[in-house]
């Protein structure tokens, strides 16, 4: 399905019954977080088409870099169509240009590669002008304060007399890339720095909590960063910085219920002009699919959502015995008496959260897949037999 067809979704209610599934009469507050990601960011656009779609009415935005300027622009009552069409017509130019004099004169004390004005544009074009405490649906914004060395939410109390477009750009001043700005009396920079994907903030007061995460669900491998200059070390660096930190707070979710939707961009570059028709249509894909699990979400007291059965996979030879997975994950995983990493139980109940233990494993000796896969390949063998 294309992103711009108008076709119906698949079955979503926030009243009444979906399928045999009880939700809700009374529509229950959600709040919609996104993440930050660069460029992958618009496929935030397509995932607000999904949940428009579906007749969601968020109570509550927030987001971080990316992620804050499309959650204002929905704050800010800008329709899907419009923001399809400004992401459709986005150039490097727009965006990136080269802060050519700060470099040259300044030297090592400029503040940025890039200049400042053309991410402020983007800001006041996709924005509207006035304080958090103007807008209608409450919205949060992440930034770090640079000078106290403190994270910070705009839009909660006591920071919601603020311009939003300041407080947004200010999320998206990614460090060394482009300046801090000023909110209020506040020097800050990128809200990715601390919290990627505000959903621990964003979760106060809401019966659940949708969230996408665009920019660090996995760190997939990338031979020759070390040779692609100082931009992809520093992005691959807080790839990985920003994932451990979004991770820890997942890991310890409880409640209210989160459904964690992760669009699989993870092969597309941080700064890729390229590929915006099909984030797009990954964002809107992937929220559709999960909009699907909303009745199961809705009806849990908490936990991170969806779930499916899997199971982890131990590959003995390639195993060494570090120790690291038990370490990570010792409820999963454990040693045995050959000093070999093995599952404590076969099969487990997973949410996008979870599965981090196969990655911490540096000689990619541990999977996790389907617990129906491994089902469907025992069911062969015996046809066969």
């Amino acid at each position: 399905m294309n992103v711009h067809d108008h076709s119906p979704p698949h079955p979503v209610a926030v009243g009444g019954v979906v399928g045999a599934l009880p939700v809700p009469r009374i529509a229950p507050r959600i709040g919609l977080v996104f993440g930050g990601g660069a460029l992958k960011g618009m496929a935030h656009i397509g995932a607000l088409k999904a949940i428009r779609e579906a007749g969601i009415t968020p109570r509550l935005f927030a987001g971080s870099s990316i992620g804050a300027m499309i959650a204002a622009a929905a704050a800010s009552g800008r329709s899907v169509d419009e923001l399809t069409e400004r992401a459709l017509r986005f150039r490097r130019r727009d965006l990136f240009r080269i802060n050519h004099v700060g470099m040259l004169m300044e030297r090592m004390l400029s503040r940025s590669i890039y200049l400042e004005s053309p991410l402020r544009s983007l800001c006041d074009d996709l924005v509207a002008e006035g304080t958090f405490a103007d807008f209608e649906t409450p919205l949060l914004v992440t930034a770090v304060d640079i000078e106290r060395g403190v994270p910070l939410v705009f839009g909660r109390p006591g920071l919601r007399d603020v311009r939003v477009r300041d407080a947004v750009y200010a999320s998206c001043a990614l460090p060394g890339f482009f300046p801090p700005g000023v909110v209020g009396h506040r020097v800050c920079i990128d809200g990715g720095t601390t919290d990627n994907l505000p959903v621990s903030i964003a979760s106060l007061g809401m019966d659940a909590v949708i969230a996408v995460d665009v920019g660090i669900a996995d760190v997939p491998l990338a031979s020759g960063v070390a040779e692609q200059g100082f931009a992809s070390i520093f992005m691959r660096a807080a790839t990985m910085m920003m994932h451990e930190q979004q991770q820890a707070t997942l890991d310890h979710w409880t409640s209210p219920p989160l459904l964690l939707v992760r669009p699989k961009v993870s092969h597309i570059g941080w700064f890729n002009f390229s590929h915006v028709e099909e984030l797009l249509q990954l964002g809107y894909d992937g929220m559709r699919d999960a909009l699907t699990h909303l009745p199961t979400m809705l009806a849990a007291p908490g936990g991170i959502f969806p779930r499916r059965e899997v199971e982890i996979i131990v590959d003995r030879a390639r195993c060494t015995g570090c120790a690291l997975c038990v370490a990570r994950s010792p409820g999963l995983l454990a040693l045995d008496a050959e000093r070999k990493a093995y599952p404590l139980v076969r099969v487990h109940e997973f949410s996008p959260a979870d599965g981090s233990v196969a990655r911490c494993c540096p000689e990619d000796a541990i999977t996790v897949q389907p617990a129906a896969a491994r089902d469907l390949i025992e069911e062969v063998l015996d046809v066969s037999a």
